[in-house]
């Protein structure tokens, strides 16, 4: 599997990073024309509208979608607004730009929304690696 891949309409880029996804189902249950887990290539950029498009993306809980829009140089980041969200049965979402202090004294500055795993099962604490739908995790 491809450690990053970028799809484009020709307005916007979407670039999905492996590595970073913890499979919650957000993208193609939000929007299932375009997001398609099971077909290759995987994500049918032309299926719908650019802004439907940017509008789920956003809502990605690790961060392993992102975009782009074609006609700027810079890639699109979250707004310096931080919002907390619990997810039923789920990890804690925090959106925004935000630095992570690990308890060994490091730190991670993460971008968009960044998955806080509440279950206790994750095998990468602090964060989320979809282990709670495996266990039953109710909360």
């Amino acid at each position: 599997m491809a450690a990053k891949r970028e799809y484009t309409n020709g307005e916007v880029t979407v670039v999905w990073e492996a590595k970073k996804c913890v499979h919650s189902g957000i993208c193609f249950r939000g929007l299932p024309e375009v997001f398609r887990p099971r077909l290759r290539p995987w994500v049918k950029i032309d299926a719908s509208n650019t802004d439907t498009i940017i509008n789920q993306v956003k809502q990605c809980p690790s961060g392993a979608l992102s975009y782009y829009l074609n006609d700027s140089p810079k890639k699109v980041t979250s707004t310096s607004d931080t919002k907390v969200e619990v997810l039923n049965n789920g990890p804690l979402l925090v959106h925004g730009d935000l630095t992570v202090a690990l308890k060994d004294g490091s730190t991670i500055v993460k971008n968009k929304t960044t998955a806080f795993c509440r279950c206790g099962f994750s095998n990468t604490k602090p964060f989320c690696v979809g282990s709670h739908s495996k266990k039953g995790f109710v909360g």
